[in-house]
C-alpha cells in the first residue's frame, strides 16, 4: 500500500498541475488587465475576436483600477499608458500606449504580444475605425502605420452569404439588382466610401444593424423584453471576412462626382 501512495501523488499532480494556484489549461486563456480609457474605448472588443480567431487563444480584458502603476495579481498582459516599461504598442486618445507581459515563459501571452506588435497586429489596430474615424494607430513599428485593406476571407464564399444575408435590404450585383430597399445604399454606393471597409468591419454597430444583427463573440445576445424586429441577421467573425473580402472586389459605384455622406 505504501509504493502505490509516491504513484497516486503523480497522478494526481499530472491532472492538477499548478498547485497552490489557479490552473489555465495549456496557457490558452489569457488575463488582460488596460488602462480605463483604452477598455471603453471598444478596440479590445474589436481586437481580441480577431486573435482568439486565428489562434484558439482567448484573451478577457478588464480595466486597470487605482493609480499605483502596479501589476494587477493574475494578470497575464497589461496595456496601460507608456511609463518606460513593456514595450511600445499604440497611440490614441492623446496618449501612447505599452504592453507588458509579466511572464515571459507564457507562450500564450508571448503570441498575444508577437501578433499586436507585428505588422498584421498593427493594421488591425489601425483598421477600428467607428463611425468611420480611425482612433488609433500603431507604434511598434518604424514609421506611421497606415490604414490599409488586410482581405483574409474567401470572396467566393462572402458572395453567396452577402446574397443571402445582406440581399434583403442592400442591392448586392447583377442578380438581385431589382429586390433591395430603395433607402438601402448598394454594395457597390458603399465601396465608394472611403472609410468603406470600417463600416463592413463595424456594421453591427451601425444603425438600424444593431436591432437585428448579431456577430457571434462580439455582439451581446438579444433582448428577450426586445427581440429583433425581422429575421435576425447572425454571422460569424469568419463569413464578416468573407462578405468583406467579396465585397473589396465590386467595383465601386461612379456617382461622376465627389460622394458627400454622413
Amino acid at each position: 500500500m505504501k509504493r502505490l501512495i509516491p504513484a497516486v501523488i503523480c497522478l494526481i499532480l499530472l491532472i492538477f498541475p499548478g498547485s497552490g494556484g489557479v490552473a489555465r489549461a495549456d496557457h490558452r486563456d489569457l488575463a488582460l488587465f488596460a488602462s480605463p480609457a483604452l477598455a471603453g474605448s471598444g478596440l479590445l472588443a474589436f481586437l481580441l475576436p480577431r486573435f482568439a480567431l486565428k489562434t484558439g487563444v482567448g484573451v478577457h480584458f478588464m480595466p486597470l483600477s487605482g493609480g499605483s502603476g502596479a501589476i494587477p495579481a493574475g494578470a497575464d498582459i497589461v496595456v496601460q499608458k507608456a511609463t518606460g516599461a513593456g514595450r511600445l504598442a499604440l497611440r490614441g486618445l492623446g496618449q501612447d500606449f505599452a504592453i507588458i507581459q509579466t511572464d515571459p515563459d507564457n507562450l500564450a501571452a508571448s503570441r498575444f504580444t508577437d501578433w499586436l506588435l507585428s505588422e498584421i497586429g498593427q493594421r488591425t489596430i489601425a483598421q477600428f475605425a467607428p463611425g468611420g474615424v480611425q482612433v488609433f494607430t500603431g507604434a511598434a513599428v518604424a514609421g506611421p502605420v497606415r490604414q490599409a485593406v488586410v482581405l483574409s476571407g474567401d470572396a467566393m464564399r462572402g458572395q453567396g452569404l452577402a446574397y443571402a444575408n445582406c440581399g434583403r435590404c442592400h442591392v448586392i450585383g447583377a442578380r438581385n439588382r431589382m429586390k433591395g430597399i430603395g433607402s438601402t445604399p448598394s454594395f457597390a454606393l458603399l465601396r465608394s466610401f472611403d472609410d468603406w471597409l470600417g463600416r463592413f468591419q463595424t456594421f453591427y454597430a451601425l444603425n438600424p444593424h444593431p436591432s437585428f444583427s448579431q456577430v457571434i463573440g462580439v455582439t451581446a445576445p438579444f433582448s428577450e423584453s426586445l427581440p429583433p424586429p425581422i429575421s435576425p441577421l447572425i454571422l460569424t467573425l469568419g463569413e464578416l471576412d468573407d462578405i468583406i473580402a467579396f465585397t473589396g472586389t465590386i467595383e465601386p459605384a461612379d456617382l461622376g462626382a465627389p460622394l458627400a455622406h454622413q
